[in-house]
């Protein structure tokens, strides 16, 4: 089982900084990617994610804002100019990576989120 808690949430004026963490405890058998995510008002969408490469892949609404940093039991989401759009609930996550296909699979491990609020 792995334990995800995150933190750094908060409410900002559009333009300003936050910066997320993620904290990873416990361990399970799988390689594994993480990333966040992020629950606004109509859907879910991946913010970014991290693969068993180190290779980052960001969202297209984010990159060039957002920047995230990883290291042994952590990770971090420093989000910069923020939107009021970027308002949501962001989720750290892990997922299994499948070498066979190259590629991240569902993510099975969720944290319990923190809210992000940006106003205009």
């Amino acid at each position: 089982q792995v334990n995800l808690v995150e933190s750094g949430g908060g409410s900002v004026q559009a333009g300003g900084s936050l910066r997320l963490s993620c904290v990873a405890s416990g361990r399970d058998n799988m390689n594994y990617c993480i990333g966040w995510l992020r629950q606004g008002p109509m859907d879910r969408d991946g913010v970014v994610v991290i693969d068993v490469d180190g290779n980052t892949i960001y969202s297209e609404s984010v990159k060039d804002r957002f920047n995230v940093y990883k290291d042994k039991n952590s990770m971090y989401l420093q989000m910069n100019r923020l939107k009021p759009e970027d308002t949501a609930m962001y989720y750290c996550a892990v997922a299994p990576f499948s070498f066979y296909y190259h590629a991240c699979e569902e993510y099975r491990h969720w944290g319990q989120g923190t809210q992000v609020t940006v106003s205009s």
